[in-house]
């Protein structure tokens, strides 16, 4: 029997344009718009860094196919609307990082220069600079109360407005600063930062107690909390540590933990329910003590 013959991009945009179809098409995808699609699509670069942060190639593989999904399903509703085609959006990255890689792609002067300090952001700042046409843009209506599309009036969009709303918080706090820094509005070394989270640590606390018996729901608790957060971020983006995948390891490794708590309770026929926390602690220090203990092969 022969090979069946390998799948191709083609193959792709032609089973979602199948599936786009009224009337033959799939009634699910039928109903589906950019916006009801965008969480799907969010959802799957999380899956991808998953895939990567667990070193499984062939999940990779799976979830890498998932993400091109989304990419072929939102430009087969741009080509819906007459918008833009799948095509112009392989066209337009091409492009880019043609453009934004003169140390490779470039004149032979520019190959000879290689790539110097800070060339990314100055071609980026160049780009904005022409599709804005150095023309004041002013904000989306009901975008960010934090204002950061804003400018004063006659005035340019603030370095700020590329970051988008719709990032997670953390990686926007990041995003935010390094945008910051650029302009020179950040600590030179890590001992200001470290400073400065112990004095919101302190606020904090401060809220806190001056909270009393609210201070679960007080809304300047809340915001003395994003603040420590803030800081926490900017800490990271000085250590050079990405907060999200940090995060992400100690997510991890509370699961992994937690899960020989239940599996050590279920040896002495318990569950947490049934544990009380003083046991659940016991365990869990047990846990910690068998990751740190050092692994004896076989001999």
């Amino acid at each position: 029997m022969a090979q069946e013959a390998r799948k191709t991009l083609f193959d792709l945009l032609a089973v979602m344009a199948a599936l786009r179809t009224p009337g033959s098409g799939c009634p699910w995808d039928l109903e589906q718009t950019f916006q009801t699609i965008a969480p799907y699509t969010i959802e799957e670069a999380y899956e991808v860094a998953e895939a990567i942060a667990g070193g499984n190639r062939d999940e990779l593989l799976e979830e890498l196919g998932d993400l091109l999904l989304q990419v072929v399903y939102h430009a087969r509703m741009a080509e819906e609307e007459g918008a833009f085609t799948f095509a112009d959006v392989v066209d337009r990255i091409t492009r880019k990082m043609l453009r934004r890689h003169p140390h490779v792609f470039g004149s032979p002067d520019e190959r000879a220069a290689g790539a110097s300090a800070g060339f990314w952001e100055r071609i980026k700042d160049a780009e904005k600079k022409e599709r804005a046409g150095d023309r004041f843009v002013p904000a989306a209506e009901g975008e960010g109360a934090d204002g950061d599309r804003r400018g004063e009036a006659g005035q340019g969009p603030s370095i700020l407005a590329d970051v988008p709303l719709a990032l997670p918080a953390l990686t926007r706090a990041l995003k935010l600063q390094k945008q910051a820094a650029r302009v020179g509005f950040d600590w030179p070394t890590i001992a200001p930062v470290l400073d400065k989270l112990r004095e919101e640590l302190g606020e904090l606390q401060g809220a806190i107690v001056a909270g009393g018996p609210t201070a679960t729901q007080d809304a300047a608790v809340a915001e003395e909390l994003g603040d420590v957060l803030f800081v926490i971020a900017n800490l990271a983006r000085h250590l050079r540590i990405d907060p999200e995948a940090s995060l992400r390891g100690a997510n991890a490794k509370f699961v992994r933990r937690f899960r020989r708590i239940e599996e050590l309770l279920a040896a002495a026929g318990r569950s947490p329910s049934e544990a009380t926390l003083v046991e659940m602690e016991r365990a869990w220090e047990e846990a910690k003590a068998e990751e740190r203990r050092p692994h004896r092969t076989q001999g």
